[in-house]
């Protein structure tokens, strides 16, 4: 999938996330996204329900997840934000990013993608899913352990009794990593002003 993990180009992109003029509903869905690095059909079906914002949690149920094992998203700081915006928008609906025609639906999986190219990035150049090997490269790049970035990404776990019950491994090194991951993106969004 394409990404991008050069750091300057990821403050460029964060940037343009952060500038886009687009329909709210999108804009927070692109600024979510990079944020916390699930699949674009994890994120498109969001439900209030699985968002716990006062413990800073989302809890993804099995059957939403590609390996059908539960999961949890710890939310930095800037993800809470993103969702008390969005909140009086779509909080009394079903979705946290519904479609733009009915909030009885998910936002379409074209919309982020569509989104990408408005702002300019390419088919080869940038995906919704590209936001996860992104995190994933830069991550590891950064030191932080292996094993706590491959929970956070939901990856496989080759023994099956074991991937039933470790959906919260390593969360107390995800929940730091994932802040330091959000404040990184704000030092490199922010790098160009400083020029």
């Amino acid at each position: 999938m394409a990404t991008i993990t050069d750091p300057e180009k990821v403050g460029e992109l964060m940037r343009a996330i952060n500038g886009y003029e687009g329909h709210f509903i999108t804009k927070c869905a692109l600024r979510f996204a990079p944020l916390v690095f699930v699949r674009p059909g994890e994120l498109r079906h969001a439900e209030w329900s699985e968002i716990n914002l006062d413990n800073g949690e989302w809890k993804i149920p099995a059957e939403k997840m590609k390996m059908r094992n539960p999961h949890i998203v710890p939310l930095s700081s800037q993800a809470t934000a993103v969702l008390q915006e969005l909140q009086p928008l779509t909080g009394r609906g079903r979705y946290v990013f519904p479609s733009l025609r009915s909030s009885d639906r998910p936002m379409s999986n074209n919309t982020v993608l569509a989104a990408l190219r408005r702002m300019g990035y390419a088919r080869e150049e940038m995906s919704g899913h590209g936001f996860r090997s992104m995190a994933s490269t830069l991550l590891n790049e950064q030191g932080w352990n292996r094993d706590a970035i491959e929970r956070q990404l939901a990856h496989a776990e080759g023994n099956g009794v074991r991937a039933a019950y470790n959906y919260a491994e390593f969360l107390p090194e995800r929940r730091r990593m994932m802040q330091a991951w959000a404040d990184y993106l704000d030092k490199l969004a922010a790098e160009k002003d400083k020029e």
